[in-house]
């Protein structure tokens, strides 16, 4: 377990915060809050939240280098302008499923918009299986189906080579590992133990490690991805950890989402700080 302190943010509670990505221009970080149809950018340096409300759940937010935001809500992918709150659709999916919607997504290192789609619960726990996909976004606004028949696409990134993608579809309880661009050989690359729960959101760290936010586990794991073996665990203090990505004026804090949607009464009397924003420290962190 780890010992190191973990400080809250962002304490304005979300019902699903997700995609957290730090924007460098800004000192601020950008994340969705999928369950309220917002997109939320909490600034360092002021310690205040703002946020745009859009007009359908979002799955996943990324930075535009001409400013603003590409954003993935409902099956559409749209740009966000901030300063005028104001989001275009850039191209509609999925037309023949209506009851799909993008989750997570990131920009890979040419910078193509990935994100994946997951069919919605029609009650709990009951939903339509291999009903997803993933899509890539690219600079001249085509779109391209990389994968099909997924569950529920969730966290993504690319190893320091650029050789690898690594993909998680939550249902299958693993992360698996693609060879980037021709999607070959597919691996099962880490799989759950029973703590973890299902996997989430994930990012890369600079020595090449996978840091995975584990979903109903209260914590984020590191993973090799060269033994698929877990080498750290840090436990947080909300159960339904979502998503982390690194942050801070040299990329060396880790920021971790968190949900409260999907927490009875009982378990939030538990659980106060569920649905915060986190912080850890620069590491090394003892586990």
């Amino acid at each position: 377990m780890s010992s190191i302190k973990i400080e809250s943010v962002v304490k304005e509670k979300n019902r699903m915060g997700e995609c957290p990505v730090w924007e460098e221009r800004e000192n601020a970080l950008v994340y969705v809050d999928i369950n309220s149809q917002k997109v939320c950018r909490w600034n360092s340096v002021t310690n205040e939240v703002h946020s745009v409300s859009v007009d359908d759940r979002v799955g996943s937010v990324a930075l535009r280098k001409s400013g603003g935001y590409v954003i993935a809500l409902g099956t559409r992918f749209a740009f966000l302008n901030w300063e005028m709150e104001s989001v275009t659709t850039i191209t509609k999916l999925e037309h023949d499923k209506p009851n799909n919607r993008f989750n997570d997504g990131k920009v890979d290192p040419k910078g193509r918009f990935f994100a994946g789609t997951m069919a919605e619960e029609t009650q709990p726990g009951v939903r339509a299986r291999c009903q997803g996909a993933l899509y890539t976004l690219f600079p001249d606004y085509s779109v391209v189906k990389q994968l099909d028949q997924v569950d529920i696409s969730n966290g993504l990134d690319w190893s320091l080579d650029h050789r690898t993608f690594f993909h998680i579809d939550s249902l299958a309880y693993a992360v698996h590992a693609y060879d980037y661009n021709v999607h070959t050989g597919k691996i099962v690359l880490y799989q759950l133990e029973k703590e973890e729960q299902m996997l989430d959101g994930m990012c890369i760290d600079a020595e090449g490690k996978l840091w995975v936010a584990c979903i109903d586990g209260g914590r984020v794991i590191r993973i090799d991805p060269e033994t698929g073996k877990r080498i750290q665990t840090v436990k947080l203090p909300a159960s339904r950890i979502t998503s982390c990505c690194f942050g801070g004026k040299d990329y060396s804090e880790m920021y971790v989402t968190s949900a409260y949607d999907g927490l009875d009464q009982a378990a939030l009397a538990k659980e106060p700080r569920a649905g915060e924003i986190f912080k850890l420290p620069p590491a090394p962190w003892a586990d």
